[in-house]
């Protein structure tokens, strides 16, 4: 992770500084923030102004939408059409995307499947098509 923090100008530890401490404990990653000042300076003298560029950041976090990152292991997976519905709900229920489906003689689904469930999801899959499913990592 490069960290990189500059107060552009403004007095030494009142802006970057504090704009940094809020970004590592706020929960977010892979983040950037600038931020500009048209007002304060000397007024606000260099407790305000950490205050005041530390909020900004505060306030951008809570507005922020936000998704949990999920490392995912990509498969082929083969379903006979008798057991389409089964896979759908297993995916669903494991949280698995289904990027693309196939239609041949079996149903063909390209997925992306939660790295650290991939073993137990391979296993149900196997159970609910009573080892006629194929897995195939990609």
């Amino acid at each position: 992770m490069h960290v990189g923090v500059s107060d552009d100008g403004e007095p030494h530890g009142t802006a970057g500084r504090p704009m940094l401490k809020v970004l590592l404990h706020g929960g977010v990653g892979e983040i950037v923030v600038v931020c500009a000042r048209y007002y304060g300076g000397v007024k606000l003298g260099t407790g305000g102004l950490s205050r005041a560029y530390s909020g900004g950041v505060k306030l951008v976090l809570n507005s922020l939408p936000t998704v949990e990152h999920v490392e995912r292991t990509l498969l082929h997976i083969t379903v006979p059409y008798v057991r389409v519905d089964g896979f759908q709900r297993l995916a669903r229920e494991a949280d698995v995307l289904i990027e693309n489906e196939e239609y041949a003689e079996a149903v063909r689904y390209h997925c992306g499947v939660p790295a650290d469930g991939v073993e137990v999801f391979t296993q149900a899959v196997s159970e609910l098509t009573r080892g006629d499913g194929l897995v195939q990592k990609i």
